[in-house]
């Protein structure tokens, strides 16, 4: 191989919460040739990873600024507030922001959510990073707003979650630089939009199937279907045939034999 024939290989960025599982397994069995690497990245650091050329595509957190930037939003996740297992929002199936009015709510500095006005009480400094707060949460020090995912990576035993209504929402989004939207960078926005092997769009065609033979070819030829009157009692050709012509030719014959006998006469 020359230093030109490089093998191909396909980066894919992930922010904190996605679980690209099943998009990669997808991948792996359509192009099992071309290797896809995870690069696990912080939410704020997505973007810029994509520009510098650290990952081909990746999954962020809307919105992503500047427009060299492609994205496909691709689903919307619940808000949730992590609470201690006793506290007394844990007794109820969902809460409102009206409800933490009382509770040091903590703002990490790594936050998804747009919040125009943060619910609550202010903490006296922002925890450094989402999972800071969640052990926040646990020693009794406040409660954490975050969007379902993450709340679901950073679970404990001892702390439980409940969907928060009236707060912003996070949106999950496949990114890519737009000036480099190559032939791999198509095969997985397929993928990830659900199209099939056989798509148009789609590069990796796989071969038609061959269509099944037909069991009249096999046999043969077309089965004729019978003539009109050439049923076992008719004679294909306009006349009686078959028992009943046999018996009126019987009669024939013995017409054609004469009279019946009668007995000789006996002599005086």
């Amino acid at each position: 191989m020359t230093g030109s024939e490089v093998s191909p290989s396909f980066r894919l960025a992930y922010v904190p919460g996605v679980t690209p599982t099943k998009w990669v397994r997808i991948w792996n069995e359509r192009l099992p040739d071309v290797p896809l690497t995870l690069v696990a990245v912080p939410a704020a650091e997505a973007p810029a990873l994509l520009r510098d050329g650290g990952a081909d595509a990746g999954f962020v957190r809307l919105p992503v600024d500047g427009p060299d930037l492609s994205a496909i939003p691709l689903y919307t996740e619940q808000t949730v507030v992590v609470i201690p297992k006793d506290h007394v929002a844990a007794a109820v199936d969902e809460v409102s922001l009206a409800e933490l009015g009382d509770d040091i709510v903590l703002h990490p500095l790594d936050d998804t959510l747009g919040w125009e006005e943060l619910p609550g009480k202010p903490a006296i400094e922002r925890p450094a990073t989402t999972a800071d707060a969640v052990e926040l949460v646990a020693a009794g020090v406040g409660v954490l707003v975050v969007p379902q995912s993450l709340a679901r990576l950073h679970h404990r035993k001892d702390l439980t979650y409940r969907p928060l209504s009236d707060a912003p929402e996070s949106r999950i989004a496949l990114s890519w630089p737009e000036d480099r939207t190559t032939d791999l960078v198509e095969d997985f926005i397929g993928i990830v939009r659900g199209r099939t092997v056989n798509s148009s769009r789609g590069r990796s065609t796989a071969p038609a199937e061959p269509k099944p033979k037909s069991k009249r070819t096999e046999s043969g030829g077309t089965r004729r279907k019978p003539a009109a009157g050439a049923s076992a009692g008719k004679n294909p050709r306009g006349g009686s045939g078959g028992a009943k012509g046999t018996k009126g030719g019987a009669r024939g014959a013995k017409g054609a034999s004469g009279a019946k006998r009668g007995k000789p006469r006996r002599r005086p």
